[in-house]
This record gives structure tokens, C-alpha cells and sequence, in this order.
């Protein structure tokens, strides 16, 4: 079993990243290694994501982990909604979808074409952070 002072871990929309570091008290602390896993968000349990995340880590370092202190910071609450809108689903709309998908954002809606007054709707019931 390895021992360090300080387990940081990011549970972003997306995933979720521990880093383990010890002599964490010194002008140089230093880094044992990194484990990553999915973010389980929309399973309703972010701890699994990062409970896989650190046995990812247990598994690069050949060891099991034990550490004195956990920091975290979440960025995961429920992730970016973004809704995407085109004027021609093939061209336009898809574009938008892999742009978003590629930045980690939790798509919503898409649409193509005029927007209709149920399309207009349904936007505002998202409450989107980014259209």
C-alpha cells in the first residue's frame, strides 16, 4: 500500500481526474501519479466515477492507495446544457452537435430549420447555459 498526504480530484461533466501527491508540506511537492475514469453525474452518484478513477490510478502505480487528506472541486452539476440550432440538419445543425459534444457539453435539444413556437418552448424550459 502506498501512502501520500493528498488526493486532488476534478469531477468534471465528463470526467473525473484524481492526481495523489505527497511530501505535499514541502517547497516541492510531489506528483505519485494520475487516475482517470467517466463522471457518473447522470448516474445520480459522482463518487462511483470517482471511486473508478482511483482505482484507475491503483492500477498505473501497481499499488493500493491510502491518503491523509481529499481535496475536490466539481464542475459536473448536471454539466454545460447547450442547445444547437441550424438551417439545415445535414450541414449546419450537425456541425453544431459535434462542436458541442467535443467540448464536453450536455446537449439538449437540436433542432433544424425556422424555429417553430414549440421549439421556442421547449428552449426555454431547457434553460440552457449556452444556445
Amino acid at each position: 500500500m502506498k501512502k501520500v498526504d493528498v488526493l486532488v480530484a476534478e469531477i468534471g461533466s465528463t470526467t473525473t481526474v484524481v492526481n495523489a501527491f505527497y511530501d505535499f508540506g514541502s517547497k516541492q511537492p510531489k506528483l505519485l501519479g494520475q487516475g482517470i475514469a467517466a463522471t457518473t453525474v447522470l448516474d445520480g452518484d459522482v463518487t462511483i466515477g470517482l471511486e473508478n478513477a482511483v482505482k484507475d490510478l491503483e492500477k498505473k502505480i501497481k499499488s493500493t492507495l491510502k491518503w491523509d487528506k481529499i481535496m475536490a472541486s466539481s464542475s459536473a452539476a448536471g454539466g454545460l446544457k447547450m442547445t444547437v440550432h441550424g438551417l439545415v440538419y445535414d450541414m449546419t445543425a450537425k456541425a453544431a452537435k459535434e462542436a458541442a459534444l467535443g467540448a464536453g457539453a450536455v446537449l439538449h435539444f437540436v433542432t433544424a430549420g425556422i424555429l417553430s413556437d414549440e421549439d421556442i418552448n421547449q428552449i426555454l424550459k431547457i434553460m440552457p447555459n449556452i444556445i
